[in-house]
């Protein structure tokens, strides 16, 4: 069985990592490079980065943001936020971004997935889902989780991995920050459903919860903020705790970690 991976993620707003709620009250909270350094020495599989600034100019500075995180940091990183073109990814994967987070682009276009897939290959493809719970089954949002589609997201993720996508990134809005834990029913009902990698996102507040997600909701990774950004769990005390009861994690060091 693969090793579970466990994932930190980080907002980026003109070239500095930001706390906010729906991007508003923005907090500071360091720069990207050494706070991409920090989730390394500290257990970090991987790090996904969200740029949220608005502007043409915050763009170019989260360019040179990744530009420098790809330059320090050793593990693999995720990028996204904005991503509407070939040519956005392109040069996401040129400043040197391993893969890049897709949404509301491949919302509004499917067949960007396809054409991304075939220039830089499925690997570097993430399929970002954003899902709201309609009874039993789950909407599509779009738009940073602000507006409805007519997708379900079982289909969608399946769509997306016929296009393309090489890894599905899934959100559950109403337990996003919420830390009572992750959505297990919509976890599972994904990895049922695709073959592709799924990391899950939104809930996570006690270690429990992550081996919850990774082994009664099937995810392949978890991912978490707030969580970690304010030092409540560091991701070697989630992995060692998961090595604990038995779920297959990257231990470098295990007996220095509590």
């Amino acid at each position: 069985m693969l090793a579970k991976r466990i994932i930190p993620c980080l907002d980026v707003h003109e070239g500095r990592v930001v706390k906010g709620v729906r991007f508003l009250d923005l907090r500071q909270m360091g720069d990207p490079v050494q706070l991409g350094l920090y989730y390394e020495d500290v257990g970090a599989d991987e790090l996904v980065y969200l740029d949220i600034s608005a502007s043409v100019e915050g763009r170019r500075t989260f360019l040179a943001a990744v530009e420098r995180i790809a330059a320090r940091l050793r593990i693999p990183f995720t990028v996204g936020g904005g991503v509407s073109t070939v040519e956005d990814i392109r040069r996401l994967l040129e400043a040197g971004a391993d893969k890049v987070s897709l949404n509301t682009a491949a919302l509004q276009r499917p067949s960007l997935l396809e054409e991304a897939a075939s220039i830089f290959g499925r690997q570097c493809i993430v399929l970002a889902i954003d899902a709201q719970a309609e009874g039993q089954t789950y909407r599509v949002y779009s738009h940073s989780g602000r507006k409805p589609t007519p997708w379900e997201v079982v289909a969608w993720g399946q769509e997306g991995e016929r296009r393309g996508a090489g890894e599905i990134l899934l959100t559950a809005i109403g337990r996003d920050g919420t830390r009572e834990g992750y959505d297990l029913q919509l976890t599972h009902q994904v990895c049922q459903a695709v073959s592709v990698p799924v990391i899950a996102s939104g809930g996570a507040g006690t270690r429990e919860h992550f081996l919850q997600v990774l082994v009664e909701g099937g995810a392949d990774a978890a991912l978490a903020a707030g969580l970690f950004h304010e030092g409540l769990l560091t991701p070697q005390q989630v992995k060692a705790y998961l090595h604990a009861q038995g779920v297959p994690v990257r231990l470098e060091s295990p007996t220095l970690w509590s």
